[in-house]
This record gives structure tokens, sequence and C-alpha cells, in this order.
């Protein structure tokens, strides 16, 4: 009698634990965040490869032949899918690939779109919003649940094989299966010894018990089992089991099942694993730290392999299907962590907590990334650093970090965001955290300051064509003497506003900001608003205060806006509930006049036609653009800011610790620009930059800045505010 009541009333203990973290898990929606909805055109640049990684991105199952809502069908040179979401929900639509690469022969844009059994052909169709990750309330962790229907049988079929052949046969504990597995082992049967632990077991353990071994914990376990599989069917336990599995760590997140596992080690969706690749995550489970793909990758191959067999043995797949499995190699993503944005989603995070807390846990939240352009960030992010990484060894320095930001200068929104070089490593996001001083990417404000304040005086000699003396100069301020120099003491004389800002001379621009007052230029910065308010000191001039990526990406989009700053946004939409929560916006703030603005927007094209960023040019850029190149003191910090109408883009490269890089902005910023801008907006036509009116171009003498003459050897088109443009022609050159 004693014994019945202990076991009854630990039945009811148990039962009451299970069925309130079952009410939890069942009811449980975690916060989902969502990239900006996926589009395709005709024309745009992707190739089939990239096409389907997106696909896969969607979570899109790969057929034979496409029929329902979120599959597609790969043929020859097209590609046919169901969209489950967009303009063409539940419709077939047909994808074709055109143009072919000189050098591989491999089609790299879409040609057209047709939609079957239509004659229409769509310049444009647009799909689902890509879901990034989700955010568990419970700390750092990965998971990505899924319906049982929707994982393939032979991915459930390789856990039931390695962990639990017997799952359907046992009632949550499995005595014939541990004498089975002892017995196998013992007389020679098998190689290796099956877990004695059925999966109910394992989830009860993972679930409500600690990891601690004992012959009472090992009770509890067992009797739990039995509880939980009178409460749940064997699919239900099986289903949880799959999204809860614990499966190693990535960066700082611990990755919890099946459909995760695939999505970082793979870069797939669940649906599109590969035998081998089902048979590898399974192989996992064991033990994770022991079995990484990504740290142990011949560990996890003998492990896959060793499901694989077990697989053939229980009769799941056929021994030629398995041993053709276990000669593929294992080919796991090392970007897929990155790919999903991390230092993005931890900015959500923090976004959620700061502004909307009463409802961080149970929102989803549909944000401006884009999928496409975060890949290529960090590509680019990648890449480049490899390049610096080669320059840095050659002086036995330490690695750099590096950033990058870009945004849609017109609504604000943040299209692509990496905060450093690799999230595994590192999880401070410099993009938003790392307050370095902004050097030469400053200048055009100095500029801007200066047309502002000649306009307000009514004075027509400050222009973009106004000359200044390039030379050594000693500047006094609050009496004391101050000797800065030009980089690598390179001095023009003589020189032109564009030509100063092109070529990022130090003294031209001090001597533009003290003619204009130091005030004037700290008052500009104050009303932009973006980075820490710097003293009306002589340094400001060079950027000599501290501002994030972020804050220097937010003060450039006066430039694309005619003079109006855009914050920075990363929510478009919440939904809680099933109801849209209002988002708080900040009002945008008009800083400047359009037409001064425009002046220094039409500078700054020279830095990329013809000043320290022209090697994007002779790289392959060939949009209208413009942009700043910056190098802080000593050679500290790297930076480049470059914008077309539709996308700027912030670039910093430089050490944690503060010491000096020893490469300038275009050197280390300026290629990982380069090359995210390239493939960004490759296939699509970017427009320039408008001129705004009153507004005027007049040929000058690129040498006097004064009106070219038949005789001047070099004349360039310049802008003026109408008014200003220069009266007198060169003599120079005996006009």
């Amino acid at each position: 009698m004693v014994f019945l009541g202990v076991l009854g009333y630990y039945y009811v203990v148990f039962s009451r634990m299970i069925d309130a973290r079952l009410h939890g898990d069942m009811q449980r929606v975690d916060p989902r965040v969502f990239a900006r909805p996926f589009d395709v055109r005709r024309g745009q640049s992707v190739s089939p490869r990239q096409l389907i990684d997106r696909l896969n991105e969607l979570g899109y199952a790969n057929r034979a032949q496409s029929g329902q809502p979120g599959e597609f069908t790969v043929g020859r040179d097209a590609i046919v899918l169901v969209p489950r979401d967009g303009d063409r929900k539940g419709e077939t639509v047909r994808i074709v690939f055109g143009m072919r690469s000189a050098k591989t022969k491999e089609t790299t844009a879409i040609d057209h779109l047709e939609i079957v059994g239509q004659k229409t052909r769509p310049e444009q169709l647009t799909l689902d919003p890509p879901l990034i990750t989700a955010l568990v309330s419970s700390g750092r962790e990965k998971r990505r649940d899924v319906q049982l229907k929707n994982i393939p049988q032979h991915m459930v079929h390789a856990v039931l094989a390695i962990e639990d052949r017997r799952f359907y046969d046992h009632v949550g504990v499995d005595p014939i299966g541990i004498a089975s597995a002892v017995w196998d082992y013992t007389t020679g049967r098998k190689a290796y010894l099956r877990g004695g632990s059925t999966l109910t077991q394992q989830l009860i353990k993972n679930t409500f018990l600690t990891q601690e071994r004992s012959p009472i914990r090992k009770m509890q376990d067992q009797f739990m089992a039995l509880i939980l599989e009178r409460r749940l069917s064997k699919d239900q336990v099986l289903e949880l089991y799959l999204n809860d599995v614990w499966l190693g760590q990535r960066g700082s997140f611990a990755v919890h099942g099946v459909a995760e596992a695939s999505r970082l080690f793979f870069a797939k969706d669940i649906t599109n694993v590969s035998l081998g690749e089902a048979a590898l995550i399974a192989g996992v489970i064991q033990s994770p730290p022991r079995h990484s793909p990504f740290v142990h990758p011949d560990r996890a191959k003998e492990r896959r392999d060793v499901v694989l067999r077990a697989m053939a043995d229980a009769g799941f797949v056929s021994a030629e299907a398995a041993d053709r499995a276990s000669k593929e190699p294992v080919q796991v993503v090392a970007r897929a962590l990155e790919s999903e944005a991390p230092y993005f989603v931890d900015y959500i995070s923090q976004e959620l907590q700061d502004k909307y807390s009463a409802i961080a846990s149970t929102v989803d939240v549909y944000t401006s990334l884009d999928v496409h352009l975060q890949r290529l960030a960090q590509d680019a992010v990648r890449d480049g650093l490899i390049r610096v990484d080669e320059l840095l060894a050659k002086r036995k320095r330490q690695k750099a970090q590096a950033a990058l930001i870009a945004v849609d200068p017109r609504t604000g929104e943040i299209l692509a965001m990496v905060g450093g070089r690799s999230y595994n490593q590192s999880q401070f996001n410099r993009a938003i955290n790392a307050r370095r001083q902004p050097g030469s990417v400053f200048k055009p404000f100095v500029y801007l300051a200066a047309f502002e304040h000649a306009h307000k005086e009514a004075r027509t000699d400050v222009t973009p064509a106004t000359i200044v003396i390039d030379e050594p100069t000693t500047f006094m301020f609050n009496d004391e003497p101050w000797e800065p120099r030009n980089y690598e003491n390179e001095y023009d004389g003589p020189v032109t506003l564009r030509r100063a800002l092109a070529h990022s001379r130090n003294i031209a621009t001090i001597k533009v900001a003290e003619t204009t007052g130091y005030g004037e230029v700290a008052s500009l910065w104050r009303q932009v608003g973006a980075g820490a308010s710097p003293r009306a000191y002589a340094a400001i001039s060079l950027g000599v205060f501290e501002a994030t990526p972020f804050e220097i990406a937010t003060a450039y989009t006066l430039f694309p806006n005619g003079g109006t700053i855009r914050p920075l946004r990363a929510i478009s939409r919440l939904v809680s509930g099933g109801q849209d929560v209002q988002i708080r916006s900040v009002a945008t703030k008009t800083v400047a006049r359009r037409d001064t603005t425009f002046l220094v927007t039409n500078m700054m094209r020279s830095v990329l036609n013809e000043g320290t960023a022209a090697s994007a040019r002779s790289a392959g850029f060939t949009p209208d653009a413009a942009g700043k190149t910056g190098t802080t003191n000593d050679l500290r910090d790297a930076w480049f800011v470059g914008f077309t109408p539709e996308l700027v883009t912030v670039v910093w490269v430089g050490l944690d610790d503060n010491q000096p890089l020893g490469l300038s902005g275009s050197t280390a910023a300026l290629p990982i620009w380069t090359t995210f801008m390239t493939r960004a907006l490759a296939g699509i036509d970017s427009p320039s930059f408008q001129t705004p009116e009153g507004i005027v171009f007049v040929d000058i003498d690129r040498d006097t800045g004064q009106l070219a003459g038949p005789t001047c050897p070099r004349v360039f088109s310049e802008s003026f505010i109408v008014g200003t443009e220069p009266k007198d022609f060169c003599r120079l050159h005996g006009n």
C-alpha cells in the first residue's frame, strides 16, 4: 500500500509537470523575424543555383513535379514553382534563364517569366517574406518548429534507426530494445552500441530533467516517459523530439531541432535534405560537440556512415542506397549562420525590448532586410578581409574587423548589416556599437556648411569652383599653433573645392571650415543629429570626433534626399495575435537646402570618377554614384561611404583595440564597398541623381575655376546655384 501510495503521488506530480509543459509547448508561438518579400524580375542577375538557394531559404520543397503551393521543380534553364504567397499565390510560374557567362557558359540572368496556362508574361513576381529566424525567450536558441508531415521520411527514419528503432512498438520504455542492443554489441553482431534510452526518455530528460546520471534520475525519466505516452500519440512525441533535440552550438546560439540544423549545416529547408545529409544530422544527436561537422568533419562522416548502416539494417533504405550516400563527401555551409544575419537579428531583438517590451515575446516581426543583399554583403566583407589580412600579415599586425550597413535612403530601411568578420567569434555588432572617428568621411559636411553659410550671407564667391591654396599651413586656434598635414604630404597649390574634396586634401578643407566658421560646421552636424556633438574646434573639419557606421549611414541619407535626413529603420510591420501593431516612427528632418546639397553630391561624384575612389571605376563599377573615402589619424580607421539615389552603403575597417590599422580607406574599405555595390546593382537600371531647380551647369577651366575658353586644355561642366557662376574667362591658358 505504501508503495502504491508513493507511486500514485509521483504519478500525479509528474503528470501535472508534464501537462503544464505540454500546454506551454503546444501554445508556444516563438516570435518570428521575417525579411522583406523576395522579388524575381525579368533581366535580374541571378543564376538557377542562386534562385534555388533563395527558394530553400523560403522553405520551398524541391519536387519532381510541382503542383502544390510551396513546391518547385528544376529543369534545364528553367525553374517551375507554385508561390505560397505574393502577387501570384497558387499559380504555376515558369522562370526561364537566358544570359550565359562567357567563361563558365552557365546562365546568369532571368530571361522572362511565364504563367503556366496563360499568355501573360509578368515583369516581376513577388514571393513570400523569408523567415530569418525565431526569437526564443528562454535563451539564445535557434529553432524552427515544423510539423511531422513536413519532415522527410528519410530524416525520420535516420533518427529512429540510430536512436530508437522500436519507437512505435514500446510504451515509452523499451526493455527489449535495451537487451537487444547489449546482446548485439557483446556478441559482436554490431560494431556500435545502440542507445538504451528511448526517444520519449530523451525528450523527458532534455525537457523536464537535468543531465545528471544517477539511478534515481533514470527511474524518473522512465516513469515520466510512460506518463507522456499516455498524454500524447506517438507522432506527437516524435514531432516534439525532432523539434527539440539539441544539435550543438553555432556561435552563442544553441541549435535545437532537425529543421534548424538543416538550415545551419546545409543552408537547406528540411524538406530538401538528402539521405546522406539526414543521416549526418541524426548522427550528431549522440554527441553534438564530438560529431560537429564544422569542427570534426571526419568524425561526423564516420558517424553518418554508422547511421546509414543502421538504416539499411532496419530496412528503411536499401544497402545500395546507403552505400551510395556513404561515398558522398561531407559538405556543410560554413556561412549558413552568417547568412541569417545574426547581427541584424540581435539589433531587432534589442529594438523590440527597447520599444515594444510589452509584446516582444508574442510578436511576428517583418523587417526591411533584403536576404539577397545580406548575402552579398557578407561575401564582400569576408573576401575583403581576406585581402586586408594578407596586407596586415606583411606588417605583422593582428586581423582586422569590418562593418557594413546598406540602406535605402528614400525610406531609411536597413537592407543589409554585417557587424564583424565572424559572428561565431564575436557577437559585438560594430555596425551599431563601434564608436570610431569618421575622419575624412565627414569632409562633405564641411563643404555643405560652407555653401549653406554662403547662401545665408548672400555670397556668390563660395562654389565648387572656388580656388583655395593647398599648401603646408600653420593654423592658430585658442592661441595654440596647429600644423596638420595632407595624406602622404601631397599638396596641390591652388585647387578648386571640387578637386580638394575629390582628393581629400586636409589643408584645403580646414581653410574652408575656418572661413565658414567652425561653429557653423559644428552646428550643421548637431542638426544632422548623428553621433557625438563635436565642439567648434579646428579639428572638427577632419572628423576628429566619434560616430558609428549606423550614425554615418543616417547622416549620408541627407545627400540622396536633397538635404533631408531619413532616420534608419529595420522594422516594417509588427503582428501580434493576428493584429497589426502600430510602429513607432521618427520624423524626417530637413537640415540643408536642395541646391546646396546637390552641389556637394555632385562634387562627391568626382571622388569616384577621378579622386581617391577612382579604383572603383577601374574595377568595373559603372552606375552614377558619389562617395567619400575616410582615413583617420595614424591610419587608425579606414572608411568608405558611397551612394546612388537608391542605395547608401557604409564600410568601416579597423582593429578592435583601436590600434592603427595602417591602411587607408581606399585600400581597406573601398574594395569591400565596390564588390558589394557592383553585385547589388547588377542587372538593375540604377537612376542618376536628379538636378534640382536653381542649379545651372557651366563649362569651367579645371585649374582656375573660371569660365573655360577655347584654348583651355581641361574643361569641366561644373554645377552652380544660379547667380554664383563665374563671370570671367580663364586667362591662364591664353584666352
